[in-house]
Order: C-alpha cells, then sequence, then structure tokens
C-alpha cells in the first residue's frame, strides 16, 4: 500500500500575525537598546519629569509634521530639541524652580500637541495610538530607522560615556578636569529627543518615560558599576518587551501598556528581594 502524507500550512492570517509580533519584539528590543543607557542618565540625575517633559512634547512634533508635510521622526525631533533649549534657557533666569518650569512645559505641550492635532489632523488620526502606541503596527522601515538610531546612540554614548558620567556624578570635578558638563547634557538631550522620535509610534507619548525609567531603576539595585547597570537595563527593558508581547497576545491587552507592566512587575519583584537581604 501507497502511504500519503498530508502536511497542513498555518493559515495565511496567523503567519502574518506571527511576522507582526516578530517585528513588534525586534523594534520593542531595539528600542530598550536605547533606553536602557540613557535611562541610567536620567535616573541617576533624578530627570524623569524631564523625560516626560519630552516626550509629551512629542505630540506638538506629530501635530507640526502634519502641519508642514515634514517627516514626523524630524519633526519630533526638533520640537524635543527646542523644548530641551527653551528649558534649559528658562533655568538660567531662576525666576521659577525646575521642577516648576517641567511641569509648566509638559502639560503645555502635551495640551498644546493635542489641540493641534485635533485642528490640522485628519479626521481619522488615531490620537489613542500616539499616547500609548501600538507595537504591532512596525513595519521593515521602521526597523531600519531603529537600527540605524541604535548604532548611532550607543556609538555616541561609547564617545562621551566617560565626559557624561563624569558630569552626572560631579559637574564641578568635570569642568575642572576640563570637561565640559553642559556639552554632556546637550548630548544627552539629543540622544533622548532622538529615542523618542523615533519611538512614538510605537510606544507612545505617554508611555516613552516608563521604559526609561522602569528598567534602569530594575538595574540599579543589581549593578555595580555604571557599566554594569546600563548593560542590565537594556537586559531588562528586553525582557520587559517579550513578557508585554507574550501576557498581551495571551490576555489579549494592548502592547505598550503591558510591556510596562511587565517592567514594573520585575521592580517590585527586585524591590523585594533587596528589602529581604537588608
Amino acid at each position: 500500500m501507497t502511504t500519503i502524507t498530508i502536511t497542513t500550512m498555518p493559515p495565511v492570517g496567523a503567519m502574518i500575525m506571527l511576522d507582526f509580533i516578530w517585528y513588534a519584539a525586534l523594534a520593542g528590543i531595539g528600542i530598550t537598546l536605547m533606553t536602557g543607557p540613557l535611562g541610567c542618565f536620567i535616573v541617576w540625575r533624578r530627570l524623569s519629569y524631564f523625560g516626560d517633559t519630552l516626550s509629551h512634547g512629542a505630540l506638538l512634533g506629530v501635530g507640526l509634521s502634519l502641519f508642514s508635510g515634514l517627516p514626523s521622526q524630524l519633526a519630533v525631533f526638533g520640537v524635543s530639541v527646542l523644548i530641551a533649549l527653551l528649558l534649559s534657557q528658562l533655568e538660567r533666569s531662576r525666576r521659577l524652580s525646575s521642577d516648576a518650569l517641567l511641569g509648566l512645559l509638559s502639560h503645555s505641550a502635551l495640551a498644546l500637541g493635542v489641540v493641534t492635532i485635533a485642528i490640522l489632523g485628519p479626521t481619522n488620526i488615531d490620537l489613542e495610538s500616539l499616547l500609548f502606541g501600538d507595537l504591532l503596527l512596525v513595519t521593515q522601515t521602521d526597523l531600519i530607522i531603529i537600527a540605524f538610531t541604535v548604532l548611532l546612540v550607543w556609538a555616541l554614548l561609547k564617545w562621551c560615556w566617560n565626559a557624561m558620567v563624569a558630569a552626572t556624578l560631579s559637574p564641578e570635578l568635570a569642568a575642572a578636569e576640563g570637561q565640559s558638563p553642559r556639552l554632556a547634557q546637550l548630548a544627552l538631550t539629543l540622544m533622548i529627543a532622538g529615542v523618542i522620535a523615533v519611538s512614538i509610534k510605537l510606544v507612545g507619548a505617554l508611555l516613552i518615560t516608563a521604559m526609561l525609567i522602569l528598567p534602569a531603576a530594575v538595574a540599579r539595585g543589581l549593578a555595580k558599576t555604571p557599566e554594569q547597570m546600563a548593560v542590565m537595563a537594556s537586559l531588562v527593558g528586553a525582557f520587559s518587551v517579550i513578557l508585554g508581547i507574550a501576557g498581551a497576545w495571551h490576555f489579549d491587552t494592548p502592547t505598550g501598556p503591558s510591556i510596562v507592566l511587565a517592567a514594573l512587575t520585575m521592580f517590585i519583584i527586585t524591590q523585594v528581594m533587596t528589602a529581604r537581604r537588608t
């Protein structure tokens, strides 16, 4: 007798969905390779509200891109840099405290961005996706942009890592050694602005700050050196992406918030473990 073996192929829709998940995982891991080390500086310098301000300003950049026709990444990057420079200028006047200025710029930029999008944007624009992102919308072009940005950010970090760490630990000592703390701050601002520009579509304006802070906060309790903390923060972020995407797939929840909750769970676990040791 002749044995006939029948092989069944997975449905086309399932294969396409698997491609989306792989793209989402690669994009998320690529983003965490940047937010990990940059988030360490935000945690060390206690600049969490600064990152929040830049991410909120990203919505204004999206609105301006709709008005001007510029690529959204370029518009978001430009607006983030302008907000950072404006904040630096206002801090020099010392008429308001830094936290008051950050609060003013953060919520003002968010409100102005939402109003600009509502007035200038098409009626079918999904404002929720801009706020919370959707990693499942990532394309091959997005992956190429993220990969290029990862290489650029890591090259800049390798070039000015020691200067940025020195300026973070002691700006006065760094200046005495001939380094420029202000230049280090500018480099950090430009890198954060670049990460926000390529991430807003995928992670969202309200969640990018969490991806900058939570993995770094987890790594802070585990690492012994700044370099270890940067690497661990990237690893924690990548693991959070994998767990978050798996949870979103299983429970049918939004991808971005699921990733943030995965990072939050890891933070809580490390805090409990650290408390037991002490």
